[in-house]
């Protein structure tokens, strides 16, 4: 093999999480109170049983009715008005120490650029007293229109996120702590609230980030195993996917260190699709990646690295969701540029919602966006018989934690704001 492998994920790579706090964020997490219209949570996008996503390319956030790849757009005038413009990523070891940046372009980073410990969309306006970015990127969906929001004029939420990304959560802040089994559960968790008019948005969030850092917690992999010295915790299809991986493939140039992940932001050339995530002055419905947060024409079309821990749950693949199984996204990575050629829109999960069917692939129409999004590529293709694509699934697979399988996080039977869980 050419790359070293990586040290085994242990459990002392995680910060200490408070039980009781976790305990509280999986209350939260799994409550649609936290959503302008009290109809989505945390958990209708993320769900335990698909290792932390929905199983679908683009999500379908507030407003939307179901679960999974059965979620539908609503109906009338509560219908979505837009997909979510990427794909629900796992969140498998998110609480690992060395994750410094979160969400597909790394708007939210560990930064001291704002005074508050965070590079992120609300700059100096993000409160102080978050216990890390975990808590801090818990708040970003709750002041998006279209994951958990909702419209403007329909809640008091929604229309405050339209005069600053901040003025939300004081009014989610309120909602909570005024169910009287929030509030007493706050006050116990939390040395600083003496009464439940003393939370703020801040215990919300560092809840939230417990119960992310202490639950989704994986380290039980038979590549673990493998690593900390069981020669026969991989089979010979594995093993040889794993010499591929570390070897000629080169997958570990990017999906290194023991989250298999470099943490840096790289251009693929995946086939673009959806409304697309770009910078507010660009109205094109495409994605643009990193270039969006940093302003550097270098980073057109750069998304980070994820990490593979649990990977085989959390299908479909790609920054959009562009590839439904782990062979496609492996050839995809092999000939970036011969599988864009390939692509076809029906390999996308994507529900049909027929008033956004006109937008759905326009982009790939524009020839121009499509010849700078093909000029952008960090990889060089690497030949890969199909018996090796198969060794590199097999790989894949020693990835998965026997707990993430078998026993992922579980919801509560009921929420104290009274709201369906779903």
């Amino acid at each position: 093999m050419a790359g070293p492998l990586p040290d085994p994920v242990r459990p002392a790579d995680f910060a200490p999480a408070d039980p009781r706090k976790a305990e509280l964020g999986r209350l939260l997490f799994f409550d649609p109170i936290l959503s302008g219209n009290r109809n989505i949570s945390c958990a209708t996008c993320h769900q335990p049983a698909r290792g932390g996503g929905d199983g679908l390319s683009l999500g379908i956030g507030e407003g939307g009715r179901g679960l999974g790849p059965d979620r539908s757009g609503g109906s009338g005038a509560d219908r979505i008005g837009k997909r979510v413009p990427r794909n629900a990523p796992g969140l498998w070891n998110l609480g690992h120490r060395s994750v410094r940046a979160l969400f597909a372009d790394g708007r939210l980073e560990t930064s001291d650029l704002y005074g508050n410990g965070f590079a992120s969309p609300a700059e100096e306006w993000l409160p102080a007293g978050l216990d890390g970015i975990l808590a801090a990127q818990a708040l970003f969906p709750m002041a998006a229109e279209f994951e958990m929001a909702g419209n403007p004029g329909e809640n008091d939420v929604a229309g405050a996120v339209y005069d600053r990304i901040d003025a939300p959560w004081p009014i989610i802040a309120r909602r909570v702590k005024a169910v009287p089994g929030y509030g007493d559960r706050f006050v116990a968790a939390f040395d600083e609230v003496a009464r439940p008019a003393d939370v703020t948005i801040v215990q919300i969030a560092n809840a939230l980030g417990a119960f992310l850092n202490a639950a989704w917690r994986s380290y039980d992999s038979p590549f673990d195993d493998f690593l900390s010295g069981r020669a026969d915790a991989l089979d010979a299809a594995q093993l040889r996917g794993m010499r591929l991986f570390y070897g000629r493939a080169g997958c570990d140039s990017c999906h290194s260190g023991p989250l298999l992940s470099d943490q840096g932001f790289h251009a693929l050339a995946l086939p673009p699709f959806g409304p697309g995530r770009t910078r507010p002055f660009d109205p094109a419905a495409r994605d643009l990646g990193r270039v969006a947060e940093t302003d550097r024409l270098e980073d057109a079309y750069r998304f980070r690295t994820p990490s593979l821990r649990n990977v085989a749950l959390t299908a479909p693949y790609g920054h959009n969701g562009a590839y439904p199984d782990l062979a496609g996204t492996i050839a995809h990575h092999a000939d970036p540029l011969t599988a864009l050629d390939r692509w076809r829109p029906e390999m996308a999960a994507l529900p049909d919602l027929p008033w956004l069917a006109a937008t759905d692939f326009v982009v790939m129409q524009d020839r121009r966006e499509m010849a700078r999004h093909r000029r952008a590529l960090d990889i060089r293709p690497v030949a890969l018989s199909a018996a090796e694509i198969a060794d590199l699934v097999a790989f894949m697979g020693a990835l998965t934690g026997r707990a993430a399988r078998n026993a992922p996080p579980a919801p509560p039977a009921a929420v104290p704001s009274g709201l369906p869980v779903e």
